[in-house]
């Protein structure tokens, strides 16, 4: 064990107390003044591929942030983990809160995760900006006044690529079987598609509800084609469907797969001449837009590759949380929650404006249909999927594709 004599002791103590009245209070009130933001992401299991571009989104915009002066002249700390689970990420968001002192968080993408995390920012007072998480029941009956949603819902997916299909012929009098993701996504997915196919006179003869584990799906589509479907719709998440896809098309079915979900991230994983049909998103590379242009040869020349959906969504969500911040002059939740219930609109890179809704806290924005290129003409692998038009279309109303108060009621505590 080293000693050290009394004088030695001292000397030190004296040479502290110098550092500290000179330099040391420079570093800690430079650290004091950062706004410090936790992000949470599935960066393994299922979603892991989608939120690794997700995470990629979300540092750009703070490094262009902060190189741009910071918010309120003070630079962003953004602390960013894997979510891994719905417990992994309640924990985690707790102490961000809690001992990290995270002004707010943002991010997710699993439902059932994004969930754990409202819970935790209801019980801290801290605002929540729910990035990729898209089950209606969010925004619904399990809403709260310190979570925002920025994805479209499972809802407006669903009319995205019902409008397409019905202009198709392939919905009115069509017999549906359904693969579902077997958990809180997934379930209000079905029940979107449900409420879709009753109301345009469509038959859903089967559904089968698939763990998020699973990766060998030969005994559900031995099914498929015992049912004979006219459509088979895709309602996983993640990487289930990049597998679902690539072994659909080894099985050479006549009936058209479709989905009510699908981020791009799978679509490029499937490779080309799998995937085929009709599906939904909410953003989309070769939107024509020149703020989004912008954005995608900036993250392409930055990582090497084009953004995908969730790096978009990441990085509008922290450049509206900035403004969002700079307009009130204030990171407290009162004021920030009071901002956002104006319904401000923010410019996300698309044709028109988006604003939350003041009464469930949903971003509402345009979506898009897309269909598949065919074999051959793609450029590259990312050059796999054609954009549709706008939904809803110019000049109709934004909330007309969105659940209503009477369809997902949201009633927030005060």
């Amino acid at each position: 064990m080293t000693r050290y004599s009394r004088r030695t002791l001292l000397k030190s103590g004296a040479a502290f107390a110098a550092a500290s009245t000179l330099g040391f209070p420079s570093v800690v009130s430079a650290q004091a003044a950062r706004i410090k933001i936790g992000h949470l992401v599935p960066l393994t299991g299922f979603l892991g591929a989608i939120g690794s571009y997700a995470q990629l989104g979300v540092k750009m915009a703070a490094e262009e942030i902060n190189a741009s002066g910071g918010i309120m002249g003070r630079q962003i700390d953004l602390m960013s983990e894997d979510s891994v689970n719905p417990a992994t990420a309640s924990t985690k968001a707790q102490r961000m809160i809690e001992q990290d002192g995270a002004a707010l968080l943002l991010g997710e993408i699993s439902s059932a995760s994004s969930l754990t995390i409202m819970q935790v920012a209801e019980r801290n007072k801290k605002v929540f900006f729910s990035t990729g998480a898209r089950s209606d029941a969010l925004r619904g009956k399990d809403c709260n006044r310190y979570s925002f949603h920025c994805d479209i819902p499972n809802t407006v997916m669903v009319n995205a690529v019902g409008t397409a299909l019905l202009q198709k012929g392939l919905v009115k009098g069509k017999k549906f079987v359904t693969l579902t993701a077997d958990y809180i996504f997934g379930h209000d997915l079905l029940k979107a598609a449900k409420a879709f196919f009753s109301a345009n006179d469509a038959t859903l003869i089967g559904d089968e509800l698939i763990a998020t584990d699973v990766t060998d799906f030969s005994p559900y589509l031995l099914k498929v084609r015992q049912a004979k479907p006219d459509v088979v719709c895709c309602n996983l998440a993640g990487n289930q469907v990049t597998n679902l896809v690539k072994q659909y098309a080894e099985f050479g079915f006549p009936y058209p797969l479709v989905g009510f979900n699908l981020n791009t991230g799978d679509a490029w994983a499937m490779g080309e001449g799998n995937l085929s049909g009709t599906w939904p998103t909410v953003w989309y590379h070769t939107l024509d837009n020149p703020a989004s242009k912008a954005f995608v040869e900036a993250f392409s020349k930055k990582y090497g590759k084009p953004p995908e959906n969730h790096a978009w969504i990441e990085y509008i969500t922290l450049k509206m949380i900035a403004q969002a911040i700079n307009e009130t002059k204030s990171t407290e939740s009162d004021a920030l929650i009071g901002h956002f219930e104006k319904q401000t609109q923010f410019d996300i890179m698309k044709a028109r404006k988006a604003y939350f809704r003041s009464w469930d806290h949903q971003l509402v924005q345009e979506a898009y249909p897309f269909t598949v290129k065919p074999k051959g003409e793609m450029k590259d692998k990312w050059d796999m999927l054609v954009l549709g038009e706008a939904v809803p279309a110019a000049g109709a109303d934004l909330e007309s594709i969105y659940p209503t108060k009477t369809q997902n009621p949201c009633n927030m505590k005060a």
